[in-house]
């Protein structure tokens, strides 16, 4: 069996699926921003509520993450990414969601990659972790993907987090 690539998943998504693949990328790239981790954990939750959570839910993770001020450049692409979710539930524009933030996320894991390289261990890890994110939520009903989804979110934060301390101790 062949893995599909991440457009073909994307194209399969349901609005689900389409939600947290983007969350999930913002979630892993949140290290650039903020330290404080639990200001998606709401909209998190409003993905398990479906479209009745989203929109409230979005609103409230843009306002905390517009509070935080920037360290740096770095962070711009955290803010797109935030700024970009549609508070719409639909299908179409999620998944123009979810695609920006992939690439955006992947972006971000290139930049820090010791190798400089599109093909380097970050860039591979990542791609890898969104691969995983959204065949676990296109095979899985209910909270246990999202569960697996955000396990996944916070392994790859945690990567994140390694690789921008490792930058900032060969910059000192």
């Amino acid at each position: 069996m062949t893995s599909k690539s991440l457009t073909e998943l994307i194209a399969e998504a349901d609005e689900r699926a389409l939600a947290a693949s983007g969350l999930a990328c913002l979630d892993r790239c949140l290290p650039l921003l903020v330290d404080e981790m639990d200001v998606l954990r709401p909209l998190w939750s409003g993905i398990a509520a479906g479209e009745d959570g989203w929109a409230d839910r979005l609103a409230t993770a843009r306002a905390a993450l517009d509070a935080v001020p920037a360290a740096d450049e770095a962070a711009a692409p955290v803010r797109q990414m935030i700024g970009a979710a549609p508070s719409e539930w639909v299908a179409e524009r999620l998944a123009e969601w979810a695609s920006a933030c992939s690439a955006l996320a992947l972006e971000v894991h290139q930049e820090l990659d010791p190798t400089d390289g599109a093909d380097g261990p970050l860039v591979a890890g990542e791609e890898r972790r969104q691969i995983q994110i959204l065949e676990i939520l296109l095979a899985t009903e209910g909270t246990a993907g999202l569960r697996r989804a955000m396990d996944l979110a916070t392994e790859g934060r945690r990567v994140l987090r390694a690789a921008l301390s490792r930058r900032a101790r060969s910059q000192s």
